[in-house]
This record gives C-alpha cells, structure tokens and sequence, in this order.
C-alpha cells in the first residue's frame, strides 16, 4: 500500500518535533521535510485554536496545495465548525487525542476524502444543520446545495437530454423562465454552458 505524503504545518517547534516523532515510525505516512518538493496528499495543521491568525493560515495552505487539509487542535467547540469547513478542513483532531493511532487514522481518512470529527461534537453540528435547513434555506427555497427545487428540476431533465421546449412544457414553465434559471446556474457557477452545469452539479453529487 503506498505511504500517504504528509507536509506538517505547526507554529510551535517543540510541538512539531513531537509531531514528527510519532509520524515517522507509522508505516502508511511518508512525512515530507520542510522544502521538499513532493506533492503533499495531506496536509497536517496543528494549531492551538480557530482564531483570525489561524483562518489566514489555513486559507493560505489551501491556496498554495492541492492537499486535503487535516486539523489537530487543542480547544474546538461547534462554533468553530463553519469556519472549518469553509477553510476546507476535511478531518479535525484534538491534540489531547493525538496518539499516533489517531492521527495516523485522520490522516489516511482525509487522504481517502473521509470526514473525522470528534464524537462530541455531531450531535451539536446535526442540531445546528437542522436549524439551518429549517431557518435559512427551506424559506427560500434551498436546499445545502445551493440550488433551488427549480434549479435542480430544470438541471434533471436538461441531463435526460430534454430541449428547452420539452423542460418548459414538462414543467409547466415558460421557455423563458427555463432559460433563465439556467443562464443563473451558469452565472453564479462561473460555468460555460448548459452541459458544464449538468456536468458540475453530478461531479459534486448535486443531482
């Protein structure tokens, strides 16, 4: 199986030479020196908390690798989640679960794509997305992909290979109002067309 390459991002040096000291024996991690030039598959940030100095960081990381980020941190509460997510943290750890077990588990799980989470937290981050759905998106028609019910329906039959004519009659829309939903899924998307917009919505599990 081959070894996950890891580039370490720690702002304490103590922290990151035990880091480093518990990653270097686990056989599935190829720990990547400072400066090498190999593609990290993971990226490993060991931070204190989600304050404004660790969001530039992670943003910055997220900018600059194609990596899946993974966050060991040592105070995280459900507050934080979304700034998490919107940061692109694919797995989270806290430091005072860090056995190299652990972290080498979250790590081959972000490589993998997998979501980690302390258990704590789920129930609290399912009440807060309930909340969401019922609050904010359900009133204005959306659902967590950020389409409308309209939006999703037109982009279904556009992906059954339908015309703009036989949407709208399907429908019950005028051809207008099927051109104009897709010109704003096209819009809002930064796409070039119909098709990329049926070919962006199912590469991301949209429809």
């Amino acid at each position: 199986m081959p070894r996950v390459p890891v580039q370490l991002h720690c702002p304490d040096p103590v922290l990151e030479a035990g880091l480093r000291s518990q990653l270097r024996p686990q056989p599935g991690i190829q720990l990547l020196p400072p400066g090498d030039p190999t593609p990290p598959t993971v990226a490993l940030i060991s931070v204190d908390t989600l304050d404004g100095d660790t969001t530039a960081l992670l943003h910055r990381i997220r900018h600059t690798t194609p990596a899946r980020l993974a966050l060991l941190v040592a105070r995280l509460d459900v507050t934080h989640l979304p700034t998490a997510a919107e940061c692109g943290i694919t797995a989270i750890l806290r430091r005072s679960q860090a056995t190299p077990e652990q972290l080498t588990h979250m790590i081959t799980s972000a490589a993998r794509g997998d979501g980690m989470l302390p258990d704590d937290l789920l129930g609290p981050l399912l009440t807060q997305v309930g909340h969401l759905q019922r609050q904010v998106l359900t009133p204005h028609g959306l659902d967590f992909s950020g389409l409308t019910t309209r939006e999703i329906d037109v982009l279904h039959h556009v992906a059954d290979g339908r015309t703009t004519t036989e949407i709208a009659q399907t429908l019950g829309y005028s051809e207008r109002t099927v051109k104009t939903t897709l010109h704003g899924i096209v819009t809002r998307w930064h796409l070039r067309n119909r098709t990329h917009a049926v070919a962006h919505a199912i590469r991301h599990g949209l429809i």
